[in-house]
């Protein structure tokens, strides 16, 4: 398997919110995300085998030097093989390139180990309001 990962790549919707459901266990919705990543990112990252979407991950940003994770999803056969670390790290390049120097990202708790361990990001402090 070789994966190959292309920022602010080209992807179709339907693939998206295939790949969006599958990984966030919910049914498949008719999301734009075209559209959307197009209007409020400062990128994203897809990951592909021989042209199959098989990661995605949403950067966005504040205009400034703050970038957030959003949306990182793979594909259920290929988890625990490195894409989703891969799918971070381009990420993470991309944002730095631009000129951020911080990226954020909030998770459920059973993420922590590939957040804080493969991903190397480390705990802070946070806050929320559920809206």
């Amino acid at each position: 398997m070789t994966i190959t990962y292309e920022w602010r790549g080209g992807f179709d919707n339907v693939a998206v919110n295939a790949l969006h459901a599958e990984g966030f266990n919910h049914p498949t919705r008719d999301v734009d995300w075209l559209t959307r990543v197009q209007r409020h990112s400062l990128g994203w990252v897809c990951a592909r085998d021989d042209g199959d979407l098989v990661g995605f991950v949403n950067v966005v940003w504040d205009g400034g030097v703050h970038a957030f994770i959003l949306d990182t999803v793979v594909a259920g056969g290929r988890r625990r093989s490195g894409i989703g670390a891969d799918l971070i790290a381009e990420a993470a390049r991309q944002a730095r390139e631009a000129g951020c120097t911080w990226l954020h990202v909030d998770f459920e708790d059973d993420l922590r180990p590939f957040y804080f361990d493969a991903c190397g990001f480390t705990p802070t402090t946070a806050g929320l309001i559920a809206l």
